[in-house]
C-alpha cells in the first residue's frame, strides 16, 4: 500500500486496518527500551536491534523527526502501511487572515494555532457558538470578533473566567465567560442542536465528554483533541461501538501510559533545552545501572520526575537525590565517572531503540481520533477528519469536524 491509497478509505475501514496493525505489532511497540539493559524484543528481533544500534547519530536524529521517510527499518516493520494509514488531508478553511491586533495578550505559538484553527470552524449563521475548556477565552474572542457574534466560553477556573471577561470587555468582543466544570452533569445545558462547539486542544476526558454530549444533543463540533492519557479510567475504553468490538476481538488494550505514547512528539526545542533533556536522560539511565548493582536486583526501578530547572548540579548529586527518593543507601566507593559514562552510552542505545515506538506514535493518535469520529458517525453525524496546521506549529494538529446529517 502506498501513502496515496489510504486517504480514499472510509473512517471505518481506516480504523479497522489500523486496529489490526496496532494489535499485531504490540510486541514491538509496547516494550519501553529505557527499562531494559539490552534489547527489549529478545532474539526474535536481533536483526532489527542490530540495525537500530548501527544507526549514526545523524540517522537517528532524522528518524526521530521523520520516522516514515527513507526508513532503514522497513525490512522488519510495516513502515509503508503505517505511513499510509496515518496520512490525513489538510482540512479546508476560509483562508481569511486574522488582524494582527487580535493577538494581544495571547502567546505567539498559541495565537498561531488559533490563526490556523479558527478559519476551519465552519459554523452556520444560525448556530450559537460555544468554546469548550476556554481558559481565558482567547479562541472565543477571535471567534466573536471574526463572526461579529456572541460566543459563550466555558471554563471551570473562576480566576481564568474573570481574566477572560476583562480581556473580552476591553477588546469589545461579545464573549460571555461562564464558570462551568464540563465534566459535571449539568454541563450539557450549554449544548443543543442549534449549537456549534469549538475546542482547541481539550484534553482527555474533557473532549471525550464533549463528544458524548454532542452525540446526544446534536451539536455541531470542531475539535482538536489532545492528551488522551488524561483520563480517570486506568485502561482505554473506545468511545465507538466499532472500536470496542474490534479492540476486544484483537486483544488491543491501552493503559494511560500507552495512551501517552500518542502525544510524546514535541516540536524542536532550543539547543540548551535539548541538551539538558539529554543529560537528564543519561543520568537516569546511569542511575538505573547503579541501582541494579546496589540492590543486587537486575530490574528497572522507577524514579519520580524532576523538572529540568531543579536538576542537581552533577551526576553524583542526581544519584543521591534519586536514591533518597527510593530509600536506597549508597555505598561510599562509587566510581561516579564510570556510571555517568555508562549512562551516556546507554542513552544512545535507548534513543535508537525508541525509534520503533516513534513509528507507531502517529498511527496510534490517528486511531484514537478515528474512534471519536466513528462515535459521532454512529450517532448520525457527517464527520471530516484531517489536519489544520503543520506539525512544526504543533504535533497535535489533527482536527475533527462534525455536524448532524
Amino acid at each position: 500500500m502506498s501513502p496515496s491509497v489510504a486517504p480514499s478509505l472510509s473512517h471505518a475501514e481506516r480504523f479497522a486496518r489500523l486496529t489490526v496493525l496496532l494489535a499485531e505489532s504490540q510486541p514491538l511497540w509496547r516494550p519501553l527500551p529505557f527499562q531494559h539493559r539490552a534489547s527489549p524484543w529478545g532474539e526474535a528481533s536481533s536483526a532489527l536491534d542490530a540495525a537500530l544500534l548501527a544507526l549514526t547519530d545523524d540517522e537517528a536524529a532524522r528518524l526521530q523527526d521523520a520516522p516514515f521517510t527513507d526508513s532503514p527499518l522497513a525490512e522488519w516493520l510495516p513502515v509503508a502501511k503505517l505511513e499510509a494509514l496515518s496520512a490525513l488531508p489538510e482540512l479546508d478553511g476560509d483562508g481569511d487572515a486574522l488582524p494582527a491586533a487580535w493577538a494581544a495578550h495571547v502567546g505567539g505559538r498559541k495565537w498561531s494555532q488559533i490563526e490556523a484553527f479558527l478559519p476551519r470552524v465552519a459554523a452556520a449563521p444560525d448556530e450559537r457558538l460555544v468554546e469548550w475548556c476556554a481558559g481565558k477565552g482567547h479562541l472565543a474572542r477571535a471567534l466573536s470578533r471574526r463572526g461579529e457574534t456572541e460566543v459563550t466560553a466555558l471554563e471551570w477556573q473562576a480566576a481564568l473566567c474573570q481574566d477572560g471577561q476583562r480581556l473580552a470587555d476591553r477588546q469589545g468582543a461579545a464573549v460571555r465567560m461562564a464558570e462551568q466544570d464540563v465534566l459535571a452533569p449539568e454541563a450539557g445545558r450549554w449544548l443543543s442542536s442549534e449549537t456549534h462547539v469549538a475546542a482547541l486542544h481539550a484534553c482527555g476526558d474533557l473532549h471525550a465528554r464533549l463528544i458524548e454530549l454532542c452525540a446526544a444533543q446534536g451539536s455541531a463540533v470542531t475539535l482538536a483533541p489532545c492528551c488522551y492519557q488524561r483520563t480517570a479510567a486506568a485502561h482505554y475504553r473506545p468511545l465507538s461501538q466499532q472500536g470496542r468490538e474490534r479492540a476486544a476481538a484483537l486483544g488491543l488494550t491501552l493503559s494511560r501510559e500507552e495512551l501517552a505514547m500518542a502525544v510524546q512528539e514535541t516540536v524542536t526545542a532550543p539547543r540548551h533545552v535539548r541538551r539538558r533533556r539529554e543529560q537528564a536522560g543519561a543520568w537516569r539511565l546511569g542511575f538505573d545501572l547503579l541501582q541494579r548493582e546496589v540492590r543486587g536486583v537486575d530490574a528497572y526501578l522507577p524514579v519520580p520526575s524532576l523538572a529540568y530547572g531543579r536538576l542537581p548540579a552533577d551526576f553524583a548529586g542526581f544519584c543521591r537525590w534519586a536514591a533518597e527518593q527510593k530509600g536506597l543507601a549508597m555505598p561510599a566507593d562509587i566510581d561516579w565517572a564510570a556510571f555517568e559514562a555508562a549512562g551516556e552510552r546507554r542513552r544512545g542505545e535507548v534513543v535508537r531503540r525508541e525509534l520503533v515506538r516513534h513509528l507507531f506514535r502517529r498511527p496510534l493518535e490517528v486511531w484514537l481520533v478515528l474512534d471519536r469520529a466513528l462515535r459521532l458517525e454512529e450517532a448520525g453525524f457527517a464527520v471530516e477528519l484531517g489536519t489544520f496546521c503543520a506539525r512544526e506549529l504543533t504535533p497535535r494538529n489533527l482536527l475533527l469536524r462534525a455536524a448532524r446529517r
